[in-house]
């Protein structure tokens, strides 16, 4: 298992690679697929992000199956779902990084500016307005909205326990335009 730094250091040199490649290749051969399917997952971060078809963690941080634990919810929102699979990842294989990724050009974010959803959108959008405020700024929003979930999974008590033996919660930024994460 990789420590926090180790894990943060790997998505950093996963993510300029990313940026400066033209295609992504992974290995997804039958021997690694029956390696996983026999030996478990060892995931070395765990990214909760947006549900937008345009975040694909395991490009952005070029890795491969088995790398990451990914939990995606649209808007980044953390519910009790999401840090019950936040806990499982780190309490049970021992993931030492939690890396809350949001996005430019969020449609959630969006609409919690610029609209009033209705039916279970509401609730993506109320959560994402409580972290925001009053900012009409995308991009701000996006990082307000990383920040309040950071600290939503910072709040839980077993994830406080797991900070402890060395779990890292942090925040980071993706730009679509140019493929760059930005870490907080």
């Amino acid at each position: 298992m990789l420590s926090a730094s180790e894990a943060l250091k790997k998505l950093k040199e996963g993510n300029a690679l990313y940026v400066s490649a033209d295609t992504f290749h992974s290995d997804v051969s039958s021997k690694t697929l029956e390696h996983f399917a026999k030996n478990g997952q060892e995931p070395y971060a765990i990214i909760i992000t947006c549900s937008d078809s345009r975040v694909i963690p395991e490009r952005i941080f070029h890795a491969a199956i088995g790398d990451l634990f990914t939990i995606r919810v649209a808007g980044n929102v953390i519910d009790d779902h999401q840090l019950g699979s936040i806990e499982y990842a780190a309490g049970h294989l021992g993931t030492k990084l939690v890396v809350v990724l949001g996005h430019t050009g969020c449609g959630a974010v969006h609409a919690a500016i610029n609209h009033d959803p209705s039916g279970f959108i509401k609730y993506i959008t109320d959560e994402i307005k409580r972290a925001i405020g009053k900012e009409k700024d995308d991009y701000k929003a996006a990082l307000l909205n990383v920040e309040q979930s950071v600290r939503t999974i910072e709040s839980s008590l077993e994830i406080q326990k797991d900070e402890e033996e060395g779990l890292r919660v942090i925040g980071a930024i993706y730009r679509i335009e140019d493929g760059a994460v930005e870490f907080y």
